[in-house]
């Protein structure tokens, strides 16, 4: 998870640095990317405005039929937002192994993002939960502005409709499954390691099973509700140009740098819908990264675990940022944008759905799954819901065992628009997938080889069983089944200690909005 948690936390403030570009480059009476009249705009260029009509906050000129049929029927034409994103942006390369020169405006992007991101988690969570509480109710306030100025757009309801009718025959392929996957576990944060490090901040007896129902049903209905702000303007755009929905929808980079942005263009005063959308993406962005490098810096402090490395717990946060910054550096440069795609599809999706399978398998069939409701139960004072129980042991694991095949089996080599990465190019995305997976049978052979037995099978059973000292940290909270029989003494080679004291009663705002006290770990 810490692999994982390393990989998307380098190229995922990329993306917040861009989305700072776009920001500050909306500053402006008029955004860079409605017209052609650029010096970086090309002869295939054709804007959805009227160049004539160049007057800030003023409604939008009809298209022109013949630019109209030109939209439609030649594939030769590019949009400026699009070649504001490709050529001015980015500069981009012709190949990902040609780097050209780091750009500069992005560079000095990503080290304010990374500032920023330093500065809130300076005190650690007890500064960016106090941070959190803007960063994920802010974004609320901005998608309410866009889908009321967006479903009173002439259109909008055309593109509603594009995005709930469903796609029948998409069920049948493995990439949108695979994309699906990756959308729960990038929004809910499954086998990150964020989630394991902000729980260690709860109260003992938090009742996790009731954030976990609230944090899952206001994080699929935000997602549906950004579909409706994101779609209405979509399909404002779409009947504009007098086109289909399909024909501007986008995904990935290109509906929040190119799309999303062009149909903002059509919008009187559109710079100030352009300010709201990325400041929007910034917080969204921000608040997410915060999880990553707290997962990272809480992961280095607690492995080494001594007196230094407690106190000096801000120099370890500036220490991982620095090292964000630095290899962050190479996807700011011209094939920045191909390096960035092949870490999100390798690095942080295929892991995320192998990680999460052995995860199931291993808590609920080697630790044993009525150890771990025991667990919950003496947490929460009542044992899981059985629907958790039948989906803890077979629906989940099934379910994304079912994925992993299927993507497998129906793999196809990444693409960026007609771009087909090289053979090399897609190893090192397999190599970086494979380096978090791995991490897994590696560590499991070494265990396997420090652990004591006569034979392999006694050696195997040993391993799997929890060490003495296994249980909750606090001696107070050690009941049932791990309420020591004698009282504990070094000589045992069993000794509880309460946590270090600047991590023991402190009232924490965690991520999810609710008071925390840091004062025990299981």
């Amino acid at each position: 998870m810490m692999v994982v948690s390393t990989y998307i936390g380098i190229y995922y403030n990329v993306v917040i640095c861009i989305a700072f570009y776009y920001f500050f480059s909306s500053m402006t009476p008029v955004l860079p990317w409605a017209y052609c009249n650029n010096p970086w705009n090309t002869r295939d260029c054709a804007s959805v405005l009227d160049a004539s009509n160049l007057t800030n906050g003023s409604r939008p000129a009809a298209l022109p039929s013949n630019l109209s049929h030109l939209l439609n029927h030649s594939l030769q034409r590019t949009s400026p937002s699009e070649e504001y994103w490709r050529l001015y942006v980015l500069k981009l390369s012709d190949d990902i192994g040609n780097f050209g020169e780091v750009r500069l405006p992005l560079l000095g992007c990503l080290g304010v993002s990374w500032v920023v991101v330093f500065l809130c988690l300076i005190r650690g969570v007890k500064s960016s939960g106090k941070v959190v509480y803007f960063t994920a109710t802010f974004p609320y306030v901005v998608l309410t502005i866009l889908f009321v100025r967006g479903v009173t757009l002439e259109g909008a309801f055309n593109g509603i409709m594009y995005y709930l009718t469903p796609q029948w025959d998409k069920i049948l392929e493995a990439k949108v499954w695979g994309d699906a996957a990756s959308q729960i576990f990038y929004s809910l944060g499954c086998a990150w390691g964020g989630l394991i490090t902000m729980a260690s901040y709860n109260k003992f007896h938090n009742n996790c099973y009731r954030d976990s129902v609230i944090i899952s049903i206001t994080n699929c209905a935000t997602s549906v509700y950004a579909g409706f702000v994101i779609f209405s303007i979509l399909g404002f755009m779409a009947n504009h140009l007098g086109v289909d929905v399909s024909r501007v929808a986008d995904h990935g980079p290109g509906l929040a740098f190119v799309a999303y942005p062009e149909a903002l263009t059509l919008l009187p005063i559109s710079p100030l819908w352009s300010l709201l959308f990325f400041f929007m993406l910034i917080l969204l962005g921000l608040g997410t990264q915060f999880c990553l490098l707290e997962t990272l810096v809480t992961a280095i402090v607690d492995e080494v675990g001594n007196e230094w490395i407690l106190q000096k717990k801000t120099y370890v946060t500036l220490g991982v940022a620095v090292a964000g910054f630095l290899l962050g550096i190479p996807l700011t440069s011209q094939a920045g944008i191909y390096w960035l795609l092949l870490m999100d599809n390798y690095a942080a999706s295929f892991s995320l759905v192998v990680i999460s399978c052995i995860m199931c398998v291993a808590i609920m069939y080697i630790y044993g799954h009525r150890n771990y409701f025991q667990d919950i139960q003496m947490m929460l004072g009542f044992p899981p819901p059985l629907f958790f129980q039948i989906c803890w042991r077979f629906v989940s694991p099934a379910i994304i065992f079912f994925i992993l095949v299927f993507t497998v089996i129906q793999y196809q080599p990444i693409t960026y628009n007609h771009y087909q990465y090289p053979g090399w190019a897609v190893a090192i995305g397999f190599l970086m997938a494979l380096s978090s997976v791995l991490c897994i049978p590696l560590y499991a052979m070494f265990r396997l080889c420090r652990t004591d037995g006569d034979t392999l099978l006694q050696r195997l059973k040993n391993a799997t069983k929890p060490s003495r000292d296994w249980g909750p940290a606090l001696l107070e909270h050690r009941t049932g089944r791990y309420a020591p029989t004698i009282a504990p003494s070094p000589e045992d080679g069993f000794e509880v200690q309460p946590l270090h004291p600047d991590k023991a009663q402190i009232p924490i705002v965690g991520s999810n909005g609710s008071s925390r006290l840091q004062d025990s770990r299981i």
